[in-house]
């Protein structure tokens, strides 16, 4: 996440989540962070915003959604599905760690397929602390990586506890440090 792809990998991931979604809806993933109306939600590594749909339909229009990625073609693209949908409370950041977001901002963050490509996780898991509430939820998912790896990267630093593991999805509570 460190470096961003070809645009050509780029486009194929894209057109492969696209598969994916048809046949495992994102929301059926995001029913076990159980957001709800008002929240607001850092997508963390949007990639192509595969997410973006289904969190508007949670959070609502008192809610926000924050989609942040290092490659320019994954912030056309949630834009574009954003404006396409009129989705006005969809904000994107450029970014490969910092969010620029206000300390203690954020009810949920979401961090899938993510942390296995960073060339810096701590200072990533650092700064989603920063920006989430206390008791703000790290929602987790990453195939790369197998459970105790997972745990041992999101909780070695006492940044974040383990709170429940779905089907999909680790619960990670914002400790208070």
């Amino acid at each position: 996440m460190d470096r961003t792809q070809p645009d050509f990998h780029f486009k194929l991931m894209s057109l492969s989540f696209k598969l994916r979604d048809l046949f495992l809806p994102r929301m059926n993933i995001l029913k076990e962070v159980r957001i709800r109306p008002g929240f607001h939600v850092l997508d963390y590594g949007c990639g192509p915003g595969s997410y973006i749909i289904p969190l508007a339909e949670l959070v609502g229009k008192s809610g926000k959604i924050y989609a942040l990625d290092i490659h320019p073609l994954a912030i056309q693209n949630v834009q574009r599905v954003a404006s396409k949908k009129q989705l006005t409370n969809v904000v994107t950041i450029r970014s490969d760690c910092k969010t620029g977001l206000p300390d203690k901002s954020l009810d949920v963050v979401l961090l899938y397929d993510t942390l296995h490509e960073l060339n810096g996780p701590d200072n990533v898991l650092e700064e989603l602390h920063r920006v989430l509430k206390p008791n703000g939820i790290l929602s987790f998912s990453d195939h790369h990586l197998k459970e105790n790896e997972i745990l041992s990267k999101v909780a070695k630093r006492g940044l974040f506890s383990l709170s429940g593991k779905g089907k999909k999805t680790y619960s990670f509570l914002k400790s208070d440090r």
